[in-house]
């Protein structure tokens, strides 16, 4: 079995190994990391040869850390790194190299229309109909997008919305609300296989698929980190937030995720507090009075036009996993559209949570 886990902000972890009997066996750890001394690499194979092959991460972790010499440092490693590589491979977990991956990059939808492509589209890879995804928005109107779990009347003010002009839906991920002006907003999805995910937890696989992102932004001179467990942040404050919806796939078997990012390019903070209804507690949780420097807009940081800022996104992305151009079949958009009339434009949706 073969399992790799590149770490966030670290270096590439891959593991080799056998299951015997239920126990690991064969175990050898590899990467591009930096470790001392030399005899720590065999510390940690010795630590996870015999290891019963349901032992979760904490517990391959804690096995190597009690392994390791007392003088071992380690560079872009971390022994719960090495634990999720081995999980990945006893999961047969999928690499971003395997696939082919497909970029939506079209005209400007309505904001209950990407809703609808989000689903079907991330329900398409489910199926195995659709290569895995990278799509970047373009927005139509002005919308606030609410959490498919959060109360409309406690996140949004309705006179300031209808003030603004902004189109209120609900989204079928988890997370908070988000605050949309089509130039002053960069969203984009991810449909992936479920396997691309696997052996890791919940929180981990939000920084997996944030890593690339991060690394474009580094080649756009900012220096950002993903902040658990859902922002993207750097030294001037938070700049974008993730969602993320499983889905399972026919009759049951694997399926996909949809992980969404909204960053913010540039913002009205003013209208943004008329708009949302922004607590106490929420600023308190942020470590922050303020909303209005919650947010650090990626025009003030990088000096681009948006549409710049996009296209170096997409060449970083294609550059590091390969992307190839798609669309949206007429299939999917019929499908989409009739979830809007069905679903995401309908009140009974949007307020599915008072």
């Amino acid at each position: 079995m073969h399992g790799e886990y590149k770490m966030p902000g670290g270096k590439l972890v891959v593991v080799d190994l056998d299951v015997e009997e239920g126990v690991l066996r064969n175990v050898r750890v590899a990467g591009d990391f930096f470790l001392e001394p030399d005899e720590a690499i065999l510390s940690i194979d010795r630590a996870l040869e015999g290891a019963p092959s349901a032992t979760d991460t904490a517990g391959l972790a804690a096995r190597i850390t009690a392994a390791l010499p007392e003088s071992t440092v380690m560079f872009g490693l971390t022994a719960e790194g090495v634990g999720v590589a081995v999980r990945r491979a006893l999961a047969h977990a999928t690499e971003w190299s395997d696939y082919d991956w497909r970029l939506v990059h079209t005209r400007a939808q309505a904001p209950a229309l990407h809703m609808a492509l989000d689903e079907v589209l991330t329900a398409e890879v489910a199926a195995g109909r659709r290569a895995p995804t990278l799509r970047v928005w373009e927005w139509a109107s002005p919308a606030v997008v609410i959490g498919s779990f959060q109360s409309l009347r406690n996140e949004v003010d309705p006179e300031g919305a209808a003030k603004h002009g902004m189109t209120v839906v609900r989204r079928i991920s988890g997370g908070g609300a988000m605050f949309v002006e089509p130039m002053s907003t960069i969203t984009y999805s991810l449909s992936v296989p479920e396997s691309l995910v696997s052996g890791l937890s919940f929180a981990d696989s939000y920084a997996y698929l944030d890593d690339w992102v991060l690394g474009a932004l580094g080649d756009m001179g900012i220096k950002a980190w993903y902040q658990p467990l859902n922002d993207i942040a750097t030294d001037a404050g938070k700049i974008a937030g993730a969602a993320q919806k499983r889905m399972v796939g026919p009759d049951g078997g694997p399926g996909a995720v949809l992980h969404h990012v909204t960053m913010s390019y540039d913002i009205d903070a003013d209208k943004m507090l008329e708009v949302l209804r922004i607590g106490k507690e929420k600023l308190s949780d942020k470590g922050t009075r303020s909303a209005k420097k919650r947010v650090d807009p990626l025009r003030r940081q990088t000096g681009l036009a948006r549409e710049a800022v996009i296209e170096r996104m997409i060449e970083s992305f294609r550059a590091r996993h390969g992307l190839t151009p798609g669309t949206v079949t007429a299939e999917e958009m019929a499908r989409a559209e009739e979830l809007v009339r069905t679903k995401f434009g309908t009140e009974e949706w949007t307020t599915r949570v008072p």
